[in-house]
């Protein structure tokens, strides 16, 4: 009977509450932040910016894999962009469906 009075005293030696008991969430917390929500955020900042960059005359990729030459900004903000992708064909896209600027725009085969 004195062994269960003596587990059921705060502040007993046995005890291993406080900030120690949360200290394994914390570490995991730390973990996935440093692993995956700071590079997300890193990636976005980088895409925004690339996308505040561009300029009339620059080639682009869309999210479609479609490349094309900027021909113009429209809409409130300037959220669509007119693009050429060829022989004078122009399509509308949103801004944000810009991946980036074509640079092994080269590299590919012309269907021409």
């Amino acid at each position: 009977m004195d062994f269960l009075y003596a587990l059921s005293q705060p502040g007993g030696e046995g005890s291993g509450g406080g900030i120690l008991a949360f200290l394994p969430m914390i570490l995991m917390f730390a973990i996935i932040y440093f692993l995956l929500i700071r590079p997300q955020i890193r990636r976005q900042k980088q895409q925004r910016q690339m996308l505040g960059a561009l300029q009339k005359g620059d080639q682009v990729l869309t999210r479609g894999g479609i490349y094309g030459k900027i021909e113009a900004f429209k809409g409130k903000d300037d959220s669509r962009v007119l693009l050429d992708i060829g022989k004078g064909t122009k399509i509308t896209v949103a801004r944000a469906y810009i991946v980036g600027p074509a640079t092994d725009i080269a590299d590919t085969p012309s269907r021409d």
